[in-house]
C-alpha cells in the first residue's frame, strides 16, 4: 500500500487497522506516528492534519471538547482583567505620589 500514492480513505483505513491490532495484543493505547513508515506519516497528516485530529477522524480518539476551548478563553479573558486591573492600580498608586508634591506651575517656571 505504501508504494502507491495513498488517499484520505487509505489513511483513515491505516490507523483504524493499526489501532485494531494494537487491541488484538493487548495494548491499549492510540497508534503513534512511530508505528508507520515515514511515507506514511506523511500521507496521514497531509490528508487528516494534525495527529490527534487524524486520529479523530478515524475515530479512534474521541473528538476534542468545546468545553477545554471555552475555558481557555474564559481564561485570557480573567487574565485579560486581572492585568487591566494592576495597571489602573499601578496608574492611581503613581497619581497619588505626585499628588503629593507640589507642582511648579507654569508662572514659577518664567
Amino acid at each position: 500500500m505504501t508504494e502507491n500514492k495513498l488517499s484520505k480513505e487509505d489513511c483513515v483505513t491505516l490507523l483504524q487497522d493499526k489501532y485494531r491490532s494494537l487491541i488484538a495484543e493487548g495494548e491499549t493505547r492510540y497508534p503513534r506516528r512511530s508505528d508507520f513508515d515515514e511515507k506514511e506519516v506523511v500521507a496521514i497528516k497531509a490528508f487528516l492534519g494534525p495527529w490527534p485530529r487524524a486520529l479523530e477522524v478515524a475515530d479512534i480518539k474521541p473528538p476534542r471538547s468545546d468545553d477545554k476551548l471555552q475555558q481557555k478563553i474564559e481564561k485570557r479573558i480573567r487574565a485579560k482583567r486581572r492585568r487591566t486591573q494592576e495597571k489602573i492600580r499601578r496608574a492611581e498608586s503613581g497619581n497619588a505620589e505626585t499628588e503629593c508634591t507640589p507642582a511648579i506651575s507654569a508662572d514659577a517656571k518664567k
